[in-house]
């Protein structure tokens, strides 16, 4: 899917089967918000206008097609449909209100300078990342503990290397953790990558 206004409307037509309190009040800051118009990144995946809603569908249907694998199937079926939509559609909403657009320069073609908008980061609330999400959402909706392990790591080995032994032992809790980091990687490093 690559039209907005349908990932927009794929987006929400999931987020209606979450059983949540505190699931509407998070929609109505999300449609407030730039979640739906905002990069993935400033240059590493989807840095357009919509990435950042369209990295999190891509990686809510990679860590779906884990419940088809023998290994991960069983696993994900006991954390709940629930648990794997937030946790993927959700796990990057740190990013929302987080990227601004600024001019840098260039040489075109014809060796001319020219100015071209770029994302830059302007982090408001500086609070990392997993764990600014984490903190977001359940400025609406109580998160269970292996949603928020799994949200708060969801980066990792991309963690520094001193938080290594936390994110191992995090994936041992709940394997969840490890189940949505590969969808995030399967989504940032295969779906997404221009070839």
């Amino acid at each position: 899917m690559n039209n907005r206004s349908e990932n927009i409307n794929y987006f929400e037509s999931i987020m209606d089967l979450v059983e949540r309190k505190g699931k509407d009040e998070l929609m109505v800051y999300i449609r407030n918000s730039d979640f739906y118009t905002a990069p993935a990144s400033t240059r590493f995946h989807l840095s357009t206008e919509g990435g950042l809603l369209q990295h999190s569908l891509n990686v809510y249907e990679c860590l779906m097609a884990k419940r088809d694998n023998v290994v991960w199937g069983p696993i994900l079926d006991e954390v709940g449909k629930d648990s794997l939509t937030i946790v993927s559609l959700l796990h990057d909403i740190c990013k929302t209100n987080f990227y601004a657009t600024e001019l840098r320069w260039r040489k075109d073609s014809n060796n001319r300078w020219e100015q071209y908008p770029v994302y830059a980061i302007d982090d408001q609330l500086p609070y990392g990342h997993g764990e600014k999400s984490v903190m977001m959402i359940e400025k609406f909706m109580k998160l269970m503990d292996e949603e928020k392990f799994a949200i708060r790591w969801h980066m990792g080995y991309s963690e520094p290397a001193g938080l290594y032994p936390q994110v191992g032992k995090a994936m041992e809790l709940y394997p969840l953790v490890l189940a949505l980091h590969e969808a995030d990687m399967e989504a940032s490093k295969i779906l997404e990558v221009e070839r």
